[in-house]
């Protein structure tokens, strides 16, 4: 049952509502009769109260008013109603209230009411004005009392009252008037619930809410919150929302807002589409209507609740019959309505007139007009989202509309290329639209018309993204059988997820590879596709890259020996920031398409790589070739592609050797040329802009250009591109550029003469950037040998330092080319004996044959130390890919030659001897490197003529002997130099180079333990021994192997070893240190035992003064050495007894040395006794080893007393 009984009673006008909310006088005067009728309670409540307002203006509109009501005869129906008491009727009415409580409801005896002689209606019309009231109240109290005891079932009151037609304004007036004298008894939601369970509710409840126009709002929230989630599903519901209608229509200015209270309280969504339905625009949107949008709003909007309770009233409403009077079906219809409105009149399903649409086509005539694009393409979205979100089922008529919209073609505009995509996936995801001959036979002229016009359209529009591109990428993934990627493709492309089930696209995929778009059609047809011009990520859609991506996976290139080389090197061409996420995939999937066949068939079936000097070309340009024509998006897109191909080549070499194929790889000439440093720069400061293509690079450098990836690089780029630099290039005056490079290479060629104004140009290029300094860098390295000789102020290569730094940053390799040259001994340039990159990387040690004055040069010594450990890096990486390019390929013809010789089981020998020579080719590189840089660490004669003026000979390296010095001892050896300190003291060069070579070899070590390993036991001059100690942190890892060495069966390694231990023993007193020297005074005790007394002599005499050193560390090993030395002395002795001087006397001073050691130095002091040890054995004949070592034993015992009395 609906609320249709009211629907021949006089409804409040939105005139009159709007007259009675603002209080307009003017307006409320021009109502006819029965509309004023219907105002009455409130207007004479108006007029009879004393108002608030007591303005002049109130009193003139009062006057107005009771003029109006003057003449109306009810008006005095509605003041005997006002004349009653309605304290007394409120407090009747609160007792019938309590006592009906306490009765539980039943009907029994009312106060309000006494017993009725005849009908509810018969007493109406009898009694006076307070019994009308009382029975109206009772009435309305009854009703409103059962609503809240009936849990929310809905129930429909009969009530005689409120259906008589005869009364019904006269029950209005007492309803109005009781509920505006008493609020607090019947507030007026709830009066407004109970109205919706009688006759004639929602006529009264308009009545209601007219005269107290201020809650309209309030009532509308309580109904709506009080509401049915799905209000078509019950008659309570129906009447709910119809009520509502009513209300709204009543006020329409409201009605988008109570809309909104619908969707926010997700009830009553049949009321929210009767507003829209019911909604009438100020103002016509041609392009969207309002149904359309709020539906596409509740559909495909973020709010997923309001999703699924929209969703649910489709389907709910499917299920019941179709009824004209359902909201739902009478949006359905007014949906069709405006599809069918603006679908083209031409249109006809079963005889698609091929010559009028060629026509059509050629004149530029479109069948849908280019006013209804966007609408169209706003239905489309609407009708996939209620069939693939709601589930809405079309009917015939719905299918075949839409069919006829999806396949018209629109004008070429950029709308028209969005309808054709649009319609084109609604077509994938509900292929049951397609269900007869006839309307498959469309589908396929429009799809064939799609292809031909896709260039057309895509020109005219002015968009890179058309449909084209998108059919292609359809047709690949269904002859890959990617019926995922399409319902992904689908998904996207239409805004929403739908679920498609993969079998449902069986028909389309049979249509598509066997009647549209063959493979080699495909194909063809995508490599004839113009790139697209500046490719970013700016670009969204689907693009041919997305195309030739696809089918570079599934390798129809190959297969149909199609080239589509040139169009990737053309589109890499044409490519900006920020970067297009699929270029890197589809460099990838390109590279893989190179090396690998697409079957073991053909192994030929592979794609052509980019040509050298097509890559040359980016390069090519000004400034040393850095700037060119192209994007610095193409240069590291280029730069990306070279490096994985050769790490793809490397990974590949065992498949490709058993194809018995070998693609070429890219010549070291022609990366000699591309600048990787400088590239990754720029791509350092554009990390946000390339994507993940930075760390790509960074990934492909560490594996094959580990040396251009040294922290050291990194720390030095971080002062290049700081905050200080950048001030310092803000200052740069335009005056800085009148030096140039010849200018430069002058100023070198006349040093030292020209060094003021050679400093003063230095000094100026210090503030130019990287890349501007590259030109200079030609003059800068050149003219470094130079800077050797005589009378050069070190200001000079200390600015030249600081500049190749710079210049290290943005072009490492050939400035590491050009200075190795430049360094060359004055012989080799003669000779033009130049070297290059590959020289270098398979002898890094070239780099230490240098000019002999650059090891006494700390800048130009710092520069070389740098590319040394470059090149060592490097050379391990050329090595490395060298062993791993050619091995698989030499064991492949090995292992072909052993099958045709019965030799099965010798193949990997081979592999595994190449990889050991090759780590002991490092290892001896690595090793040669260190020994001939701790040469270099050792005195000239030169030098040593100097020192030997001033002090002792070995003051340079014996300084170094314990810790380093500390802040205060530097700061003592500057004032020293201040003072007069002579050359060859703390701060010489040599010393400065030492700390160079120290720190390099401290890296060295850290980085392969094994190399310190291999170093020392090969050995080194003991006179280096002080200063690698204390110069290189890291070489306490020697007490690691020191064991190892002891037990070398040479007697120069273990005395080596013994000699290191003592230095280390010193400098890092440890728990491991005491057990390593614990264990050497064992070794030096056993040897005693087994040495001859020729070796003896030879092992002792060096090492016997380290043991001063062991007990100065480690005073618990006093007893141990002195045993040792009474033992040795004992041993000596033994060997002397035929002398003619007797010995013994020096074996009990022995032995009263090592029971009372104080008392010899206090009675006769240490230093006399050691003196006196010293001379007779000189006296004695030093020609005696074991003399000789009788006596130096003694010495070694007073010296382990003093420096442990004393500590001396």
């Amino acid at each position: 049952m609906t609320m249709s009984e009211s629907a021949g009673l006089q409804f409040v006008s939105p005139y009159a509502f709007e007259a009675m909310q603002k209080v307009d006088v003017v307006r409320l005067a021009a109502l006819s009769d029965p509309e004023l009728r219907l105002l009455l309670p409130c207007l004479v409540r108006m007029a009879l109260c004393a108002p608030a307002d007591q303005s002049q203006a109130w009193a003139q509109d009062k006057k107005l008013i009771l003029r109006l009501l003057s003449g109306v005869e009810a008006v005095n129906s509605i003041v005997a109603l006002l004349s009653v008491d309605f304290h007394a009727l409120e407090q009747d009415a609160r007792k019938e209230q309590q006592l009906r409580h306490k009765a539980g409801g039943a009907n029994g005896e009312s106060i309000l009411v006494s017993q009725l002689q005849h009908g509810l209606t018969l007493e109406f019309e009898h009694s006076d004005p307070l019994r009308r009231l009382r029975l109206a109240l009772s009435e309305l109290l009854a009703i409103m009392n059962k609503v809240a005891d009936s849990n929310g079932e809905w129930f429909l009151k009969s009530s005689e009252l409120f259906e008589s037609p005869v009364y019904l304004e006269e029950v209005a007036d007492v309803l109005c008037i009781l509920q505006a004298e008493l609020p607090s008894l019947l507030p007026i939601i709830d009066v407004a619930e109970a109205l919706l369970h009688v006759r004639n509710g929602d006529w009264f409840l308009c009545l209601l809410v007219a005269n107290v126009p201020d809650s309209f709002n309030e009532v509308c929230r309580g109904l709506i919150k009080n509401g049915e989630r799905q209000d078509e599903e019950s008659m309570g519901g129906r009447r709910r929302t119809e009520a509502l209608r009513q209300l709204c229509q009543m006020n329409p200015s409201q009605a988008l807002n109570i809309r909104a209270m619908v969707v926010e309280e997700c009830h009553l969504p049949g009321l929210g589409v009767a507003l829209t339905l019911d909604y009438k625009p100020d103002t016509a949107d041609d392009a969207v209507s309002p149904l359309v949008s709020y539906v596409s709003g509740l559909l495909l909007g973020t709010n997923g609740k309001v999703r699924t309770w929209f969703s649910m009233f489709i389907r709910n409403g499917q299920q019941r019959k179709r009824e004209s009077s359902s909201v739902l079906w009478q949006m359905r219809r007014q949906l069709l309505l405006e599809l069918v409105a603006i679908l083209p009149r031409s249109r006809s399903t079963h005889e698609p007139n091929d010559s009028v649409q060629d026509a059509e086509s050629s004149s530029g005539y479109s069948g849908l007009r280019e006013e209804h694009v966007v609408k169209a393409s706003a239905l489309l979205r609407l009708y996939c989202a209620l069939m693939g979100i709601a589930g809405l089922r079309p009917t015939d008529e719905e299918a075949e509309q839409l069919l006829q919209l999806m396949t018209s073609r629109p004008p070429a505009t950029p709308a028209g290329v969005r309808f054709v995509s649009l319609s084109f996936c609604k077509l994938l995801a509900f292929p049951t639209l397609v269900s007869t001959p006839e309307q498959e036979q469309l589908m396929v002229m429009w799809l064939s018309w799609m292809i031909k016009e896709e260039e057309y359209f895509e020109s005219a529009a002015g968009v890179a993204a058309s449909f084209g591109e998108m059919l292609l990428l359809v047709a690949m993934y269904f002859h890959s059988n990617q019926l995922s990627a399409i319902i992904e493709l689908v998904c996207s492309t239409l805004g929403m997820k739908i679920a498609i089930k993969p079998s449902s696209l069986s028909k389309m995929k049979t249509i598509f590879t066997q009647e549209i778009f063959t493979e080699q059609v495909v194909t063809a047809h995508a490599v004839r596709v113009a790139v697209t011009n500046n490719l970013s990520a700016n670009i969204t859609g689907f693009l041919p890259i997305h195309c030739i991506y696809q089918l570079l996976r599934s390798r129809a290139f190959t297969k149909h020996k199609v080239s589509i080389k040139d169009w990737i090197y053309r589109q890499l061409c044409e490519t900006s920031t920020p970067l297009h996420t699929q270029l890197l995939p589809l460099i990838d999937v390109y590279i893989n398409s190179i090396l690998t066949p697409a079957s073991k068939a053909n192994p030929e079936a592979t794609n052509q790589p980019i040509t050298e000097q097509e890559i040359l070309n980016i390069y090519q340009g000004g400034n040393g070739g850095v700037r060119s024509r192209y994007s610095i998006t193409t240069q590291l897109l280029i730069l990306y592609y070279i490096l994985s191909y050769e790490e793809a080549l490397l990974a590949n070499t065992k498949q490709l050797a058993l194809m018995q194929r070998k693609p070429k790889s890219y010549s070291a000439a022609l990366m000699d040329q591309i600048p990787i440093k400088y590239l990754i720069t720029q791509a350092q400061g554009l990390q946000q802009e390339l994507g993940g293509l930075h760390s790509a690079l960074l990934r492909l450098l560490a594996t094959n250009y580990p040396h251009l990836c040294m922290v050291e690089d990194w720390l030095c780029e971080e002062e290049v591109t700081g905050t200080l630099p950048l001030l310092r290039r803000m200052l740069l005056t335009s005056n800085t550029w009148r030096y140039s490079q010849m200018q430069l290479h002058h100023a070198f060629q006349k040093v030292p003469s020209s060094c003021p104004r050679l400093i003063r140009i230095l000094d100026h290029l210090t503030l130019l950037s990287a890349g501007d300094l590259i030109p200079y860098a030609e003059a800068l390295t050149g003219s470094m040998g130079l800077l050797l000789g005589p009378g050069v102020p070190r200001r000079i290569p200390q600015t030249v330092n600081k500049l190749w730094m710079v210049l290290n940053t943005v072009m490492p390799r050939r400035l590491w080319v050009m200075t190795v040259n430049a360094l060359q001994p004055s012989v080799k340039i003669l000779r033009q004996q130049m070297y290059t990159q590959n020289d270098l990387m398979v002898d890094p040690l070239i780099v230490l044959r240098c000019d002999h004055r650059v090891y006494r040069c700390p800048p130009l010594m710092d520069v070389v130390l740098h590319m040394l450990s470059g090149y060592l890096l490097a050379s391990k990486a050329y090595l490395n890919s060298h062993l791993k390019e050619t091995a698989d390929f030499d064991r492949q013809s090995q292992t072909i030659s052993n099958l045709g010789l019965g030799q099965a089981g010798q193949p990997d020998t081979p592999e595994v001897t190449r990889e050991e020579l090759k780590n002991a080719l490092l290892a001896a590189q690595d090793s040669a490197a260190v020994q001939i840089l701790l040469e270099v660490c050792l005195p000239t004669s030169e030098e040593q003529g100097l020192v030997e003026a001033g002090g002792s000979a070995e003051s340079l390296l014996r300084n170094m002997r314990g810790p380093l010095p500390s802040i205060k001892q530097e700061d003592g050896a500057r004032r020293a130099e201040v003072e007069g300190q002579p050359e060859g003291g703390l701060l010489s060069d040599l010393r400065e180079v030492q700390c160079l070579i120290c720190c390099l070899l401290h890296q060295m070590f850290i980085a392969d333990p094994n190399i310190a390993k291999l170093v020392h036991f090969q050995g080194y001059p003991r006179a280096l021994l002080p200063l690698t100690v204390a110069g290189i942190p890291s070489i306490h890892i020697c007490l690691d192997f020191i064991p190892e060495l002891l037990a070398q069966p040479q007697l120069e390694k273990q005395i080596f070893a013994i000699q290191l231990l003592s230095h280390l023993c010193t400098q890092y007193a440890l728990p491991k240190s005491l057990g390593v020297a614990r264990l050497a005074v064992s070794v030096m005790a056993t040897l005693l035992t087994v040495l001859t007394r020729t070796k003896r002599f030879a092992f002792f005499m060096p090492t016997l003064p380290c043991l001063v050193a062991f007990c100065q560390a480690f005073p618990p090993l006093y007893d141990d050495v002195a045993a040792l030395l009474v033992q040795v002395g004992q041993v000596c002795a033994s060997d002397v007894v035929t002398k003619t001087r007797d010995i013994d006397p020096l074996i009990a001073r022995l032995q009263h040395l090592k029971q009372k050691p104080k008392e010899v130095l206090v009675s006769g002091g240490g230093q006399s006794k050691l003196s006196l040890a010293q001379r007779a054995a000189e006296e004695l004949g030093g020609a005696d080893p074991d003399v000789q070592l009788c006596y130096q034993i003694e010495a070694t015992f007073m010296d382990i007393i003093g420096t442990s009395l004393y500590g001396l």
